[in-house]
């Protein structure tokens, strides 16, 4: 597979052939990125939404009103549930979010989504990344030359400089990721995804395609 390849300037180079990029056929492995996507967001849960049942909430355990004369002797203490303030019935409690996922469904689920933002076009090559300041403008400009109208970029190398981290991490539409970190959900979300040569290596001897060297 082709893919534009930049200099370090943002400047086009050529087109740069991946032989071992992965490749799959139609609809196989969607139903593996649904569940790594879904997954990913329950995990981020922190799950510490809590409510105190009757018996945890502070206050008398006495009757309200006397069991003669006003006609709601029955109406327990403060603590019902029933009454503001009292506790809550099966309300949420502390838990786990967490959903388990293993290896082969995330490998499939991340070969699903390269291979369909690399349909899409949405994938560019950088020979490296650097700017010769740690400058946002420098990065900014850097990246408009890549990728113009994109809003959602994911920035990706095997490791990135202090200059680069500096000046890329204010920019509210890119995101810095390194390539051993990343995640099928990472991929899905962005809309112009820009490898560096070395980040691309890295991601594909996750799947054993990794090129020869030379």
């Amino acid at each position: 597979m082709k893919f534009k390849l930049f200099k370090t300037d943002g400047t086009s180079s050529s087109e740069h052939d991946v032989p071992h990029f992965p490749s799959m056929e139609e609809g196989k492995g969607q139903d593996a990125l649904r569940q790594v996507i879904i997954a990913t967001h329950a995990n981020q849960r922190q799950g510490n939404a809590s409510t105190k049942t009757r018996a945890e909430v502070a206050g008398s355990g006495k009757k309200i009103h006397r069991q003669k004369g006003l006609g709601v002797g029955r109406a327990g203490d403060k603590r019902a549930i029933q009454r503001r303030g009292g506790g809550v019935a099966f309300g949420p409690r502390p838990r786990s979010y967490n959903q388990k996922v293993n290896k082969k469904i995330k490998h499939l689920a991340m070969e699903r989504a390269l291979c369909d933002q690399a349909a899409a076009e949405n994938i560019s090559l950088i020979e490296e990344w650097s700017v010769a300041e740690p400058k946002t403008k420098l990065f900014k400009s850097l990246l408009v030359s890549i990728a113009p109208e994109s809003k959602k970029i994911l920035v990706i190398s095997d490791a990135f400089t202090d200059q680069v981290g500096l000046a890329g991490r204010n920019l509210s539409h890119a995101r810095l990721g390194r390539a051993q970190d990343l995640n099928a959900l990472d991929i899905v979300q962005a809309d112009q995804i820009i490898f560096s040569l070395k980040g691309l290596d890295v991601i594909l001897a996750k799947f054993g395609n990794e090129e020869p060297k030379s």
